[in-house]
């Protein structure tokens, strides 16, 4: 359940895991950071799914990558051909997991279309997903709505944008532990909360060990709506 007083702020990926997403559906606003530097090497155009039964790194592929430009200046490298290679390789991954028809649909869905740059193509596949899951939280794009706050501080980028949006908690990654002070927030009239995943998420996977953390794409195959909108709520807010 939504907290409808709260926000969140994270850079885009594609087809992310299932913390992402209980971060979404933690809040009523979720604003996708766009216009922060891309980390090379980093998950906004990766993610892991099972291929032949074993963990493996999906790419969508980029062109001109650098840790100097913006998210949402990267362009995508993905022709139709790349794309009919990436569906038929999830095809071959998981005809036989219990839920294909419906997750296949899913992620269809989330590469449709010509997308120009990578954050388009992230924000379309995790659009996708939240109209399977029946997420309505707000979904905003931080070089739209909050481009004049681009030369603030970290901290006080995210303390505006949580007012403007007319919220009094923001709500961050359990990793933000390191970069973000309770106190500093809470002395500029904002609540800081960070969210923590239960490491008992599991799910059966073939009749293979359990590896955890895969792209969404992954828990959408073996797991029903019902299953995963469970999964969604099994966290602690720290």
């Amino acid at each position: 359940m939504a907290n409808t007083d709260a926000i969140a702020v994270m850079q885009p990926y594609v087809f992310p895991y299932i913390g992402y997403f209980q971060l979404i559906n933690a809040v009523d606003v979720f604003v996708l950071y766009d216009d922060v530097n891309f980390i090379k090497g980093g998950w906004i155009n990766r993610n892991r799914i099972l291929l032949k039964e074993e963990d493996h790194t999906f790419t969508i592929s980029c062109k001109k990558i650098s840790s100097f430009s913006r998210i949402n200046e990267i362009e995508a490298n993905f022709t139709e051909k790349d794309k009919q290679k990436f569906l038929k390789k999830i095809e071959q991954s998981y005809i036989k997991a219990p839920y294909f028809k419906e997750a296949f649909a899913v992620v269809k869905e989330g590469l449709n279309g010509e997308n120009q740059y990578i954050a388009e193509m992230c924000k379309k596949s995790i659009s996708s997903v939240l109209g399977y899951l029946d997420i309505d939280t707000k979904l905003t794009v931080s070089s739209v709505e909050f481009s004049d706050t681009l030369g603030m501080g970290r901290a006080d980028r995210l303390i505006e944008m949580t007012k403007r949006s007319g919220k009094s908690m923001y709500i961050n990654v359990i990793g933000g532990k390191e970069l973000y002070d309770k106190e500093y927030f809470e002395q500029n009239g904002v609540e800081l909360s960070f969210i923590k995943s239960d490491s008992t998420i599991q799910y059966k996977q073939f009749d293979n060990d359990f590896v955890p953390w895969l792209s969404i794409i992954d828990v959408m195959m073996f797991n029903s709506k019902e299953e995963i909108k469970q999964m969604l709520t099994q966290y602690t807010l720290i």
